[in-house]
């Protein structure tokens, strides 16, 4: 747990430097939102489907883009995420746009709700888990706030893109720790130290099952909607690929779940 604390506090100060220069990156392009466009892609509009009138969980939600984003497809939105500025920036943008979205600044596994109410749906994406040392614990908290009956949705960066490009598929128990800019076109200059963790498709639908949650779809992508990795190539308008031995490589997964205990 000593361990644990550290790296949060260490991937804090590097989200802390991050959240400022994605706050006004072209990459999130929050004119563009602010002016009524939507930071969500096809794959989870698609997916997760009609939100409207019903309370949504975004966890570890950045600076609340895709938080604002379905407050505005009329979901009744709370965002977390354990960066301050992050958090802050959310906030300014909910008053900016007039979106009544709530935004709490903790890490995931210390999240307390502030009623009693589960949510209907919990949603998670994009580069988000990676960041979590133990994925149990991560469903523990998935399941204790959503409702029976309610939707889980998480689409993530495929793990075996972190296999091509040199790191563990498997979790280890101690994390890799790097010096890095950020992936926003501003982001050279953005150097911070942090820790992530490797997670497998099977650890994170075991998990999920293990607390209740029902897999009601598992799906994968050959492509990403975002240019992060070097090397791909967009085929098709805001469809990025990545290729390996002349094949495309999965990018994407997605799962779809049902509280049912």
């Amino acid at each position: 747990m000593v361990s644990e604390s550290k790296y949060f506090k260490m991937n804090r100060i590097g989200w802390d430097k991050r959240a400022k220069a994605h706050a006004a990156s072209k990459f999130y392009d929050v004119e563009g939102f602010v002016a009524g466009n939507t930071s969500l892609r096809e794959i989870e509009l698609t997916e997760l489907g009609d939100v409207a009138g019903k309370r949504l969980l975004h966890l570890q939600c950045h600076f609340g883009l895709d938080t604002l984003s379905w407050q505005r497809r009329g979901a009744i939105c709370t965002g977390v995420d354990l960066s301050p500025v992050a958090i802050q920036k959310a906030q300014e943008l909910a008053e900016q746009t007039k979106l009544n979205a709530e935004f709490v600044c903790s890490d995931i596994y210390n999240f307390k709700r502030m009623d009693s109410g589960p949510f209907e749906i919990v949603f998670t994406s994009y580069g988000a888990i990676c960041w979590l040392p133990d994925v149990q614990r991560w469903a523990e908290v998935v399941a204790a706030n959503l409702a029976v009956g309610g939707t889980f949705y998480i689409v993530e960066f495929h793990p075996i893109y972190d296999l091509l490009a040199g790191y563990s598929y498997f979790t280890k128990p101690e994390p890799d720790v790097e010096e890095e800019g950020t992936y926003t076109e501003n982001g050279d200059d953005v150097v911070a130290r942090l820790a992530t963790w490797a997670h497998p498709m099977s650890s994170v639908i075991n998990a999920l099952i293990g607390v209740g949650i029902q897999i009601e779809r598992v799906s994968e992508f050959p492509y990403s909607p975002y240019n992060c990795f070097e090397g791909m190539v967009e085929r098709e308008p805001g469809r990025f690929y990545l290729g390996h031995k002349g094949n495309d490589v999965p990018i994407v997964y997605a799962i779809t779940g049902r509280k049912v205990a």
